[in-house]
């Protein structure tokens, strides 16, 4: 718990410092960007089903640190019938939801290794967890920089919970209620950014949590992104993620895969 604390407390410290920080230096650039995107998928004719994903990227930047906050919502809606008075209507069927956020605080003038506190947090529909969570806290380094590609890594301690659904037979009888697992993980994450050309961006980004007692759940992720500008602050994403869960109920499997593409504004 005490751990919790302290990693909130880092990914809060630059949020505080800018709120109590101005700058008179008008050429001074602002440190705080961000994103917008949205994506929509609506079916009719056979099936009626309508799928939307949306989400916010923000992004401070000032001297030493650098604080990252993002959050995914993806919603599927499909059209169920009432089997009492034979009504259609349209109702959320499954839903996910991701809220990431992560602070840097560079240790040298080099600009190179740095430390880091990390909370995660998804509630998702679509898997056998009703949530999963973690914190994390450790050491990174800026690995590989030139003026089209970049390369970052860290690792370090932490603890992720999951939060599993009630599981039922096949006569709706309740078999396992809803249980709550907690265990001490060792996190490693990985992004590239390469520079296609002016107007195409590639991105790829990996993560593990590994759980350090045997027989715990682990994650990993893989996350691969192409962004095409339309027009400066318009692009366009196309989005290939992989999700895989190693303990799961039986029945459910053990990798999610998902596809999007959406229109990002930038700020």
């Amino acid at each position: 718990m005490k751990l919790k604390f302290v990693v909130a407390a880092l990914c809060l410290i630059p949020a505080v410092t800018f709120a109590n920080e101005a700058t008179t230096e008008e050429e001074e650039k602002f440190p705080l960007t961000g994103s917008v995107e949205l994506g929509l998928l609506y079916k009719t004719g056979n099936t009626h089903s309508a799928d939307m994903k949306t989400g916010f990227d923000l992004r401070y930047e000032k001297d030493q640190w650098l604080s990252l906050l993002s959050a995914d919502l993806l919603v599927k809606k499909s059209d169920i019938e009432d089997s009492e008075t034979g009504d259609s209507h349209f109702e959320t069927t499954d839903q996910k939801w991701t809220l990431t956020s992560q602070t840097n605080y560079t240790l040298t003038q080099s600009e190179k290794n740095y430390v880091y506190g990390a909370i995660w947090y998804e509630d998702n529909n679509f898997n056998s967890f009703r949530n999963q969570s973690s914190v994390s806290a450790g050491w990174g380094r800026h690995w590989y920089k030139t003026d089209k590609a970049s390369l970052w890594a860290d690792v370090g301690p932490g603890y992720k919970r999951d939060v599993l659904k009630p599981i039922y037979d096949a006569d709706g009888n309740l078999t396992q209620g809803e249980k709550t697992e907690g265990t001490l993980i060792a996190q490693a994450q990985a992004l590239y950014i390469r520079t296609i050309n002016e107007h195409v961006e590639f991105k790829q980004y990996f993560s593990a949590k590994y759980a350090i007692q045997s027989g715990e759940n682990s994650i990993y992720k893989a996350e691969s992104t192409i962004t095409t500008k339309l027009i400066s602050t318009l692009q366009l994403k196309f989005t290939f993620t992989m999700d895989y869960n190693t303990e799961v109920e039986q029945g459910k499997e053990n990798l999610d895969t998902q596809t999007a593409a959406t229109l990002v504004y930038s700020f």
